[in-house]
């Protein structure tokens, strides 16, 4: 319930806000990654990656048979977040995932 919920963003608060900028970091890497490899990805703000493609649900089934998951975001939108279970090196393989099955 709630209370789970508030305790969860306690924790976070105190012992990972310092990670904010890795997750940053993590975003502007995948947006790089997906820039080169020719997928219409916009510039991250926060932690959160958006990406235009023609068919948002089907690129996300695709990647999740390759254990990429990604949301799709509308009909033509995908959302990529990273975060404290998401490392450099897993930026690198979703982009090359999405790249394929995009």
């Amino acid at each position: 319930g709630w209370r789970g919920t508030a305790e969860k963003l306690r924790d976070a608060l105190d012992h990972h806000i310092g990670r904010l900028a890795e997750d940053h970091a993590n975003a502007r890497l995948l947006h790089r990654q997906l820039q080169e490899a020719g997928l219409a990805a916009r510039e991250p703000e926060t932690n959160i990656v958006l990406v235009d493609v023609p068919d948002a649900a089907g690129v996300a089934k695709r990647a999740a048979q390759h254990n990429v998951r990604v949301s799709a975001f509308g009909p033509q939108l995908l959302r990529l977040v990273t975060h404290l279970d998401v490392t450099e090196k897993d930026c690198v393989f979703a982009a090359e995932v999405l790249a394929r099955v995009a």
